[in-house]
C-alpha cells in the first residue's frame, strides 16, 4: 500500500515537471515569435522592392522599414517633420513621394543618408523657401518636384551640387525671382525642363535668361508670370519662338505680359497679339545671344568655328548638340561629330537629324565658363539642278505628245472617199474605197455565191483582197458584185481554211 502509494506521488511529480516544462517551453515561443520585427508596417503594402503608405493619415514615419525599398510613397498623409537620416534603413531608395502633406521645412541631415535618390516628390506642401541644404546631399537626383507650395525665395546654391538634374518644377509657387545666374555654364548639363511658371516674377533678367545654354532655354517655362511689358522682352521671347523652342510653342497663348498696370485687366498676350510692340525692332536680336546660321547639303561636310572671342590659350572647348549631348575632343561615339583643339565642329556626312542649334562652350582652367556661341545648321536635301530639270520636263511633253497623236489617229482618222462619206445614208454599189470601210462588223455581210461559205456565228470577218496591178498601180477589190469584164475573177474567196479568219469569234470556225 505504501509503494503504491509513492508510485503515485512520484507519477504526479513527474507529471508536475514536465507541465512546468512544456509551459516554458510555449512561453519561450511566443517570446521569440514577438521578438522578430516585422518586415511591413501594418498601415503600408509591401512588394518586392515598393512600399506604399499613402493615404493612412501618418503624422510620422513609419519606424520599420524593409531595406529592399526602391520606391516609397507617403503621399497623401499629415507629414509635417521629416528627422534626420531617417531614411538610413533603405540604402536601395531611388524614388520617394511625400506629396499632399504639411512639411514646412527639412532638417539640416533629412536626405543625408540618401545619396542614391534620383526621383522627388515633394509637390503640394507648406514649404516657404530652398535653403541651401535642403538637397546637397542628392548628388544623383534627376528629378525634382515642388510645385504647389509656397516657396518664395530659392537660394543661389540649392542646386550647385545636383550636377545630374534632368528636370525641376517649381510652378504654382510665389517666387518673385529666381537665381539664373546658378544654372549658367556647366554646372548642370543634363537640365533639359526648368518649370517657373504662374508665380509671382514682375521681372525676369533678359541679360541672365539669354546666357543660359539654348538646351536649358528650350524647355526654361516663364509663361503665367506678371511681368511688365517691354521690348527687350517681346524680342527675347520672339526670337525663341522664331526657333521654336519647345517653352514658347508649347504655351503660345499663356505668354502674358502687363500693358500699363499691376492688375490682371491689363494682361496682354504679346505673342498672339504684339500690335504694342510694333516699335519694337527684331533685328538687333536679344542681348547676349548669336544669330549665326550654317546651312549644308545631305551627305556634305560642315565645319564650324568657335567665335567665343576667349583671349585664354589654356581654355578647352565643349559642344552642345541639339539632342543635349556634349561633345568635346576628339568627338562624340560615332564619330559624325568631330571637335578640334581650336574648338572647330566638324559634321561629317551631315544626316537630317543633325539639324538645330549647337553651342560652344569655352571652359576656362578652373572649369569656369568664359564665353557661349550658338550656331543654327539646317540640313537640306539636294535640289534638281536646272538640266536635269530641263530633260524631265523635255521627256514628259514627248509622251504627253506621242499619247495625244496615238488617240487621233484611232478615233479621228479622217475618210479619203467623199463620195461613200456624203451617200452612206443611201444603199449604192459599194466602190473602190470600199476596201477602207471598217474591218470590225458585229454582222457578217450575206452571203453572195455558192464559193462564198461564211458562218453567220461569226462577228469579224477578214476577207483577203486579190492584188491586180493596173498601169503600174496596185488595185484591191472588196466586193464580188463589182464587175469587171476583163477580170471576172478579181474578187475571189480563199478556202475556208486560209481565207476567213476570226478574232473576235465566240465559237471555233467550223471546216
Amino acid at each position: 500500500m505504501m509503494n503504491a502509494q509513492a508510485l503515485a506521488h512520484t507519477l504526479w511529480k513527474c507529471l508536475g515537471k514536465l507541465l512546468v516544462i512544456l509551459e516554458l517551453s510555449v512561453q519561450g515561443n511566443f517570446l521569440n515569435t514577438s521578438a522578430i520585427p516585422r518586415r511591413c508596417p501594418l498601415v503600408c503594402i509591401c512588394t518586392s522592392d515598393l512600399l506604399s503608405c499613402a493615404k493612412q493619415g501618418l503624422q510620422q514615419v513609419p519606424v520599420a522599414l524593409p531595406p529592399t525599398a526602391t520606391t516609397l510613397d507617403l503621399s497623401h498623409n499629415a507629414l509635417f517633420q521629416l528627422h534626420n537620416h531617417w531614411l538610413a534603413a533603405l540604402p536601395r531608395l531611388q524614388a520617394l513621394r511625400i506629396s499632399h502633406n504639411r512639411i514646412m521645412d527639412l532638417s539640416p541631415q533629412a536626405f543625408h543618408n540618401a545619396t542614391d535618390l534620383r526621383h522627388l516628390d515633394m509637390s503640394s506642401n507648406y514649404l516657404h523657401a530652398i535653403e541651401k541644404h535642403y538637397f546637397e546631399a542628392l548628388v544623383h537626383l534627376e528629378e525634382l518636384l515642388l510645385y504647389n507650395n509656397w516657396i518664395v525665395q530659392v537660394d543661389e546654391q540649392a542646386f550647385l551640387r545636383l550636377s545630374s538634374l534632368q528636370k525641376v518644377y517649381l510652378s504654382w509657387n510665389n517666387l518673385t525671382q529666381f537665381p539664373f545666374s546658378s544654372m549658367q555654364g556647366l554646372s548642370h548639363p543634363n537640365l533639359t525642363t526648368l518649370d517657373l511658371s504662374t508665380n509671382n516674377l514682375n521681372r525676369i533678367p533678359i541679360e541672365e535668361v539669354t546666357a543660359l545654354p539654348v538646351y536649358i532655354r528650350n524647355g526654361l517655362y516663364l509663361h503665367n508670370n506678371p511681368v511688365k511689358c517691354d521690348c527687350s522682352l517681346y524680342q527675347m521671347f520672339k526670337q525663341w519662338q522664331q526657333r521654336h523652342l519647345s517653352s514658347v510653342q508649347d504655351f503660345l497663348e499663356e505668354h502674358t505680359c502687363m500693358a500699363f498696370d499691376n492688375t490682371a485687366r491689363s494682361l496682354v498676350r504679346f505673342l498672339k497679339y504684339n500690335k504694342i510692340f510694333e516699335n519694337c525692332s527684331l533685328s538687333q536680336g536679344s542681348p547676349g545671344t548669336s544669330d549665326v546660321h550654317a546651312t549644308v547639303l545631305v551627305g556634305e561636310t560642315l565645319l564650324i568655328n568657335c567665335n567665343t572671342s576667349t583671349h585664354d590659350t589654356s581654355a578647352t572647348y565643349m559642344w552642345i548638340s541639339p539632342r543635349h549631348e556634349p561633345i568635346m575632343h576628339p568627338g562624340n561615339g560615332n564619330r559624325t561629330l568631330e571637335v578640334y583643339h581650336n574648338g572647330s565642329l566638324k559634321i561629317i556626312a551631315a544626316k537630317p537629324w543633325h539639324s538645330g542649334v549647337y553651342v560652344c562652350m569655352a571652359i576656362g582652367k578652373h572649369h569656369q565658363l568664359n564665353k557661349t556661341h550658338e550656331v543654327n545648321v539646317t540640313i537640306h536635301y539636294p535640289m534638281l539642278d536646272g538640266e536635269s530639270f530641263s530633260t524631265g520636263l523635255t521627256t514628259l511633253l514627248g509622251c504627253i505628245v506621242s499619247l495625244v497623236l496615238v488617240l487621233m489617229y484611232l478615233y479621228l482618222t479622217p475618210c479619203h472617199c467623199f463620195q461613200c462619206c456624203k451617200k452612206a445614208a443611201a444603199p449604192s454599189p459599194p466602190q473602190e474605197c470600199s476596201a477602207q470601210s471598217s474591218i470590225l462588223s458585229t454582222t457578217p455581210p450575206a452571203p453572195d455565191g455558192p464559193r462564198r461559205k461564211i458562218s453567220t456565228s461569226k462577228h469579224v470577218v477578214f476577207l483577203e483582197p486579190i492584188k491586180e496591178v493596173h498601169n503600174g498601180k496596185i488595185r484591191l477589190a472588196a466586193n464580188k458584185d463589182v464587175t469587171d469584164t476583163k477580170n471576172p475573177n478579181l474578187l475571189q474567196l480563199k478556202s475556208d481554211s486560209e481565207s476567213v479568219s476570226s478574232i473576235f469569234s465566240d465559237t471555233p470556225i467550223m471546216s
